[in-house]
């Protein structure tokens, strides 16, 4: 059976996602019930993309747009038609901000490319983990955009994407703390300041720490504190992220279970915060989201 593009149009939701959560450089990611929303039609005419929320009057708004470009991978990969398309995206995840907007619009584009064709499992959730890690690079922040919940996501050495589901106790309040709008920070200037090597007690350090995180977040918020705690990533990126470091420093100083939420800039606390401390971030331009865990991932809506 020849794949076709059978239906008219087609929608989906995809959950921000954070990736790191401290120790789990570049293989531990978590989903959250804070999403954008894409929706497509095949037109005859010219790809035109229109955008509600954030990226308006920024993100491209013709073919080279990131969900365009996943949408037409996805519909190569399983050799279906293309054709021009009306893309509209309603944007809530924060660019460059450290919460996944790029792999959750890679992930939009090929889940919109599942549900415009006659066969959907042609394109099935392993085939758009390759695909969408394609875009990115890694793994981390596609893995949970994909599944949801909390993930361990690794590539082998053939290049192909693998993860794993982490237990998570879904009931885990979480905070993503968004800095001002003036501040933005891609994942490739805060790699950049990373080094190439770091001491073998570094490593170790890490890899105790990102056990210990993998039982705290399975039901043990006793451990949580511990099971965050990092030295391979976040205090080399203290220059381009002064910010918040200072935040992260000042919550953990109090006791909170704070992080780099991926590359920054926001903060991912993995527990309710005061009032009066959510006050004070807010008087300081602070934008705190209190969005729960998601378990499904991006579905067609």
């Amino acid at each position: 059976m020849s794949v076709r593009l059978s239906h008219e149009s087609a929608a989906v939701r995809v959950p921000a996602t954070t990736a790191n959560m401290g120790p789990g450089f570049d293989s531990f990611g978590m989903a959250f019930r804070y999403y954008d929303e894409v929706s497509v039609r095949p037109v005859t005419g010219p790809t035109v993309v229109t955008v509600e929320g954030v990226g308006v009057g920024v993100v491209p708004t013709d073919d080279s747009n990131l969900v365009v470009r996943a949408l037409r991978a996805g519909l190569d990969a399983v050799g279906a038609p293309q054709a021009g398309f009306e893309v509209h995206c309603v944007n809530r995840i924060p660019h460059g901000g450290g919460m996944g907007s790029s792999a959750c619009a890679a992930v939009a584009g090929l889940m919109l490319a599942r549900g415009l064709i006659n066969d959907p499992e042609l394109l099935d959730d392993d085939l758009i983990l390759q695909l969408a890690t394609g875009f990115e690079g890694h793994p981390d922040n596609v893995a949970p955009a994909v599944y949801g919940g909390a993930t361990v996501a690794w590539t082998e050495e053939d290049g192909r994407a693998r993860v794993a589901p982490m237990p998570v106790d879904a009931t885990l309040p979480v905070s993503l703390l968004v800095p001002p709008s003036r501040t933005r920070l891609s994942t490739e200037e805060a790699r950049k300041v990373l080094p190439d090597s770091v001491p073998r007690a570094d490593a170790l350090f890490n890899t105790s720490r990102a056990a210990v995180l993998m039982l705290a977040l399975a039901g043990r918020p006793d451990l949580l504190m511990a099971g965050t705690q990092d030295r391979l990533h976040q205090e080399y990126r203290r220059s381009v992220l002064p910010d918040s470091m200072a935040v992260m420093d000042s919550l953990r100083e109090q006791g909170y279970p704070a992080v780099i939420s991926g590359a920054g800039p926001t903060v991912l606390v993995l527990a309710d915060l005061s009032q009066e401390t959510r006050f004070t971030l807010q008087r300081h331009g602070w934008t705190v989201l209190r969005p729960g865990i998601d378990l499904e991932g991006a579905v067609l809506v």
